[in-house]
Order: structure tokens, then sequence, then C-alpha cells
């Protein structure tokens, strides 16, 4: 098995540029100080004595700041480059976290909640952007692939070393993360190569071509606002499912990270072989709605009457991995496709504006459900909406085959 997989990678990664490479050991690095904001609804409950409503707040908060950073970020990348954007974004977001740890009022947190994810949230675009531009020709999704890998080791290690601190002392999350954030902006700075008159090339290509704006681009719109919805329900594993753990299950934070972890570490292990095996079989949205079954059942699985709470938790989060396996890299694979590098920034925003709804949306909606109706409510809700969501791929996915039929 083992030799399978180094025998998949190898093949796989083979031919990708030293920037690719680099950038993705940067975001490796990004992800594993990724630790604060899955364990802010525990933060907030178990270190500051608040109510689930205070921590709902304050990572709905996160998501104001992460949907103007998205914006932000994919405007800025296509105006001055993604380069200065990530660097400027690490190093400031990194500071804030750090400040964070020193305050306990809360009005004023609510506050700096929304200024660090609008620095942190920014950094999304530009990356996406920036993988496509260091990729060499015929690697794209590879390269994309190996940055998701890189992503993915680094969540798993973060998360897991995030259990550990948290189960020492909460602050501690909040320096470690910001400390790593200013080491990524540092890394950047250093050995990412600068681009050569990005901003003289993109005022001349804007004056030479019509360029697209996501707006402009029907199918697309339609894609990121399921994709909003799919996004938002699954994104309540990692923000609403740990204190789920803690308060109904009684697992312990060091627990909770290490079972976490083990989505990243999955995916790390196993996401390249079955992308490999299936990516030329269907069509992307076909993974994707299969990736939202498996969202589906990972939900009703919380809700079962099963008193072995470790292993249903495990159990819980190996199945929602699998739908992420399915779901993410095929939409990514989308944006892509409907992108290009004139427009590249404002795609990615687009869709990491999903990411920012989520958070916005999400926790303040969970934690309102969970309080009033009951876990087992929210679990069921989730999972209707994300197999409606699935129902939703596939009639788009339909319009857009019969369209390029009509057009061919």
């Amino acid at each position: 098995m083992f030799q399978l997989i180094l025998n998949t990678y190898k093949t796989s990664f083979s031919s990708l540029s030293r920037e690719t490479w680099l950038l993705s050991i940067v975001m490796m690095f990004n992800r594993c100080g990724s630790m604060a904001v899955p364990f802010m609804g525990l933060y907030v409950t178990q270190s500051l004595h608040k109510t689930e409503m205070d921590a709902g707040l304050i990572i709905t908060l996160f998501g104001v700041g992460s949907i103007m950073g998205s914006a932000m970020g994919g405007k800025l990348t296509d105006m001055i480059g993604f380069r200065p954007v990530q660097i400027l974004s690490s190093i400031i977001g990194g500071l804030l976290f750090i400040l964070f740890s020193t305050i306990t009022h809360f009005s004023t947190l609510c506050v700096l909640a929304v200024v660090i994810s609008f620095f942190s949230e920014a950094f999304r675009p530009a990356n996406f952007t920036a993988v496509a531009h260091y990729a060499q020709e015929g690697t794209i999704t590879r390269s994309y692939s190996l940055n998701r890998l890189a992503v993915n080791i680094g969540w798993s290690v973060g998360i897991s070393l995030a259990g550990i601190i948290a189960s020492i002392n909460y602050k501690l999350l909040f320096i470690v993360e910001g400390g790593v954030s200013i080491i990524v902006g540092i890394l950047i700075l250093s050995f990412l190569p600068k681009v050569k008159d990005f901003m003289k090339q993109a005022k001349e290509n804007a004056s030479k071509m019509m360029i697209m704006k996501p707006w402009q681009d029907a199918f697309y719109m339609q894609f990121i606002l399921l994709t909003t919805v799919f996004i938002t329900c699954a994104f309540l594993m990692f923000r609403i499912v740990p204190v789920f753990f803690k308060e109904q299950w009684h697992i312990d934070e060091f627990a909770i990270g290490l079972i976490i972890g083990l989505n990243g570490l999955v995916i790390a292990l196993f996401e390249m072989i079955m992308i490999n095996k299936i990516e030329a079989k269907r069509s992307p949205m076909f993974f994707i709605i299969i990736g939202a079954v498996f969202f589906a059942t990972s939900y009703i699985m919380l809700s079962a009457p099963f008193s072995f709470h470790i292993a249903m938790a495990i159990i819980t989060i190996v199945v929602f991995t699998g739908g992420e396996m399915f779901a993410l890299p095929f939409i990514n694979t989308i944006v892509i496709n409907r992108s290009n590098e004139h427009n590249r920034g404002l795609y990615a925003a687009g869709y990491t504006l999903s990411w920012s709804c989520a958070q916005l949306i999400g926790p303040l909606a969970g934690f309102f459900i969970a309080k009033n109706l009951g876990y087992n409510t929210l679990w069921m809700g989730l999972a209707l909406m994300l197999l409606l969501c699935a129902w939703g791929f596939s009639i788009l996915n339909k319009k857009q085959v019969k369209f390029a039929l009509e057009t061919n």
C-alpha cells in the first residue's frame, strides 16, 4: 500500500516547477498554523465562559471579515499581483492574532475578529492565483493537487497540535497561529520570485480585451450560489461539531484535535490516488454530487443513538472526509476551467466568498438551532440541505450538458 502511494505521488507530481513546490511548502506552514479558529467556539464557551450564542456571534464576525477580505483580496490580486497580497495579509494577520490573545474584553474581540479575518481571507484568492501562475504548461491541475496535499498535511498536523495546545492554554493557540502566519509572509517574501511588470501588463491586457467578470457568467453564478449553501453546511463540521463532541459526547480537547486531524491525514494519504483513478471517468459535477451525499451521511451519523462516542466521532470524520475528497478538488476544477489568467483573481474571490459566507451564516444559525431545537434537529436539517444541493448540482449539470450539445 505504501509503495503504491509513493509511486502514485511520484507519477503525479513529476515535472512540477520549483516555484510550485515552494508555494506548496509555504501553504503547508500556513495551514499548520491555522489552528485557532476551529477551536474558537470552545475558546469562547470554555475559556471566556460565554454562551453558545456568543460563540456563534464571534465566529460569525469572522465570516463578516472574510467576505470583505475575499472580495478585496481578489480585486487587489488582479490589480497589484498575488505576491504582495499574500505577504501583507500574512504578516498583518499574524500580528493581529497575537494581539487577539492579549484581550479578554468581548466587544473588542468582536471587532478584532472582523479585522483579523479580513486579512486572513485576503490571502486565499491571491494564493489560488499564484498556483496557476507558477504552474508550468500542462501541469496546472497537478499543481493545485500538490497545493491541496500540502494544505491537508498542514491542517492535519496543525489541528492535532491545536488540541494539545488548547488542553494547556487556549491563548497559546492565537500566539502560535500569529507567529506561523508571520513566518509564512517572510517565506513568500524571501523565496518566491517577483512577477516583473505585473501592474503594467495588467493594464495593457485590460485595455486590449474584454475580460469577463464572474457576475457576467450565468453558469458560474448559479454554481457559486449552490456551492455557498453546500460549503455552509459542510463548514459546520469544523465549527459546531467540536463543541458538540465536548458538551454532548464529553470528548476532551486533546482527543477532539486528534479526531478532527484525521481529516487532513486521510486526504493527504489517499486523495491523489483516488483522483488519479476517477477524474477522467465522469464529469466534475458528478463527483461533487457524490461528495454532497457523503456529507449528508456524516451528519445523519451524529444523530445516531450509539454510546461509543469516540468510535462514532472517528467514523463520522472519515465519512465526511470521503465526501470532501470527492467534492472539493472538482469544485476547484470548475473554477479554474471557467477563468483565465486575466480574471482568475475575481473568479477565485467568488469561490472564496462561498467559504466566507459559510463563516458568516453557518455558525450563528447553527448554534441558534442547536440551542433552541436541539443538535439532532440541526444535523438532520443539514443533511436535508446537502441532499437538496446534490439535486441542484444535478440539474445544473444537465443544463450544462444540454447547452454544450446545442452549441456543437
